[in-house]
């Protein structure tokens, strides 16, 4: 079974996402095409990557994925295909591939050369785009389709900044309930804690946190907690409610993490 996913930025009251599905069907009617998200903010690969490298892994191997986010090709920005851990990639090289994952870790890297229509220099996702995805799709290979080259675009995520007793996490995501993913991964902040006291500092003290809970309602409805979400970063959460709404944090916004605070006081 041959699958395609799809992540792009064309949201879906236009004809763009149903053109590019139409075009994969004619080439491969029996592709089996998922929705990763066509919601990611314009020309936003900061978005685009954190969703897909988390959401790809859960795909079998073989699967491969269609990134429609800045996709126009210029001397800087090669169109490229990439094959990790059994999952092909296709898209322009602007940089989100290493907020996928490291260049050290890829198997193989091609520029596309793949003959362009027209089409492809307005809407490389609809031509270019959907033949490589189908060929690999059919189980061919890389060397068809493109010219081996050495790697791709660095584009480095922010990391926490480290204090003598704290670290300082950037917001890198919010979802569509408001929870608040920081940059923060769980085994850096053990790293740090060393089991002792610490306090997540919002904007008011009287939302400060100081424990880490298991889910999202081991607090009573409305109240705030904090805890390494299924991607493994610390996400601040509000039970049945938006915590970016009601802290009014948002993208890039700054938090601290005090570590062996008198939480008493």
């Amino acid at each position: 079974m041959a699958f395609i996913t799809l992540t792009t930025d064309m949201g879906l009251s236009d004809y763009y996402v149903a053109a590019v599905k139409g075009a994969i069907l004619t080439q491969l009617p029996e592709a089996v095409i998922v929705d990763i998200t066509h919601d990611i903010p314009k020309f936003d690969r900061m978005k685009a990557g954190f969703v897909l490298r988390n959401a790809y892994a859960h795909f079998p191997a073989g699967t491969v994925h269609i990134i429609g986010v800045e996709t126009l090709e210029d001397e800087d920005t090669p169109h490229v295909a990439v094959k990790i851990n059994g999952h092909y990639f296709v898209g322009a090289d602007s940089g989100i591939f290493s907020l996928l994952f490291s260049p050290q870790l890829a198997d193989e890297v091609v520029q596309l050369n793949i003959r362009k229509e027209p089409t492809a220099r307005s809407f490389p996702t609809y031509d270019l785009f959907v033949t490589a995805a189908c060929h690999l799709a059919r189980g061919g290979t890389l060397e068809v389709i493109g010219r081996k080259i050495r790697g791709f675009r660095q584009s480095l995520m922010l990391s926490p900044t480290r204090g003598e007793s704290h670290l300082g996490a950037s917001i890198i995501y919010i979802d569509s309930y408001g929870n608040l993913f920081t940059n923060i991964r769980q085994e850096q902040f053990e790293e740090r804690r060393q089991n002792g006291k610490f306090e997540i500092v919002l904007r008011k003290s009287s939302q400060n946190i100081s424990r880490i809970s298991r889910s999202y309602n081991e607090v009573g409805e409305g109240e705030m907690c904090a805890l390494f979400n299924a991607s493994g970063y610390l996400e601040i959460s509000i039970n049945r409610g938006s915590a970016s709404r009601l802290i009014g944090l948002r993208v890039n916004d700054t938090i601290r993490v005090e570590f062996d605070v008198d939480t008493d006081r």
